[in-house]
């Protein structure tokens, strides 16, 4: 499901060696992002994991380029599907991730660059998630549209991938039913999963997470 506008930006991440610390605690630009969004109503679209990411706190201990191990991937952080230090794309269902894999090659022959925006989440951290998102949102039911119980979670499960940039969302959305790879939800052109087999048709979308 979800991930908030994340990382949608063109260009590779850097990666220094070895692991590093990351600051526990909500942001500044975190706490700011959420209350405008609580100001202002609440945030609409991919912004909406973005926002509420960024005032989730993080596991003491990073992988790659400071992605958690808890499967978060902080904001400017952009990940390849290729990167298996990053708990986010190593924890993905195998299948899963060969699929996006092949996908993501074929992507690229075409110009295209995809990249891991949200994968694979520890318990913690998606419960986190979704208290952020009630939040926001005023209830419960609101905020599973856009992030769901650890229980009924696919990212949790390792089996769903939140994609970006745009482009490659585009691209998986015409051609992903040739790896397995579909859309699921209405209101989320990022979030993919194995719903068919490869090279046949992609299940009726759900309207959001919520079913």
């Amino acid at each position: 499901m979800s991930r908030v506008e994340r990382g949608r930006g063109a260009g590779r991440a850097m990666w220094g060696g070895g692991r590093r610390r990351v600051a526990v605690g909500v942001s500044a630009a975190g706490a700011l992002a959420l209350a405008a969004a609580c100001a202002g109503g609440p945030p609409a679209g991919e912004s909406v994991l973005r926002t509420l990411a960024a005032t989730v706190s993080v596991s003491p201990s990073g992988d790659a380029g400071g992605a958690g191990e808890d499967g978060r991937i902080p904001d400017g952080v952009t990940l390849s599907p290729l990167d298996d230090r990053a708990a986010a794309v190593r924890n993905l269902d195998p299948a899963l991730l060969a699929a996006l894999r092949e996908a993501a090659g074929a992507a690229k022959a075409q110009g295209i660059e995809m990249s891991v925006t949200s994968g694979w989440r520890g318990t913690g951290y998606q419960q986190r998630l979704l208290d952020r998102a009630v939040v926001t949102y005023g209830s419960l039911e609101q905020a599973r549209r856009f992030v769901n119980t650890p229980e009924k979670s696919a990212h949790v499960s390792g089996k769903a991938v939140d994609v970006g940039p745009t482009s490659a969302d585009y691209w998986l959305i015409q051609h992903g039913a040739a790896y397995g790879l579909c859309q699921v939800y209405g209101n989320e052109i990022w979030h993919f999963e194995l719903r068919t087999t490869p090279g046949g048709t992609c299940p009726a979308m759900l309207p959001d997470a919520a079913g």
